[in-house]
């Protein structure tokens, strides 16, 4: 299968749009898993579920102007970083539609919105994550396969090819990062 998942990347990279439809059943699973981390990672309910999470994410994929993949893990990268967007534009929604978007609202006791939070610190750490991608983009790879991708160093490790100690020092001086951020 890995084989085939990329020789379909280098059609894509080489402008067969075709091959998405062929690559996406292949690697439909691990895709789920993905989506499967992302919203285990929310904590409570979500109005989304894994398997719409990966077709929304297959849309956009659809859609996308195709970096030059460089690999498998690299477009695993790109389809997890889609899938972390379509949740942060769904809280983002979400949170404009609470606060008032064109509707009349009556506020009663926002500390009483447990929901409302949860998306302000889904907002957060997404920003968090993009300042953090100007200063190092791997770290920010490495983050979102760990939490969002719901993978252990080990198999980053095996996936982006580099040493588990790496992946390790290298997710510790991330979650540093990003925690100092998200108190601020």
């Amino acid at each position: 299968m890995q084989t085939s998942v990329t020789q379909l990347i280098a059609r894509l990279r080489n402008g067969d749009r075709t091959a998405l439809d062929e690559l996406i059943p292949l690697v439909y699973t691990e895709l789920h898993k993905i989506a499967e981390g992302y919203l285990s990672n929310e904590g409570r309910p979500h109005t989304l579920q894994p398997t719409a999470l990966v077709h929304e994410a297959y849309l956009r994929l659809l859609g996308a102007q195709h970096p030059d993949y460089k690999n498998r893990a690299h477009f695993f990268g790109v389809a997890a970083h889609i899938m972390r967007q379509i949740l942060v534009d769904h809280a983002r929604s979400r949170n404009a539609a609470k606060r008032g978007g064109e509707a009349f609202t009556v506020v009663i006791d926002e500390n009483l919105d447990a929901g409302a939070q949860r998306e302000s610190t889904v907002i957060a750490l997404d920003d968090a994550l993009r300042s953090l991608a100007l200063i190092d983009e791997n770290k920010v790879r490495l983050v979102e396969l760990r939490f969002f991708g719901g993978m252990t160093a080990e198999e980053i490790a095996e996936f982006l090819p580099d040493s588990v100690h790496r992946v390790r020092r290298e997710m510790r001086l991330a979650l540093a990062w990003l925690h100092r951020e998200v108190a601020r």
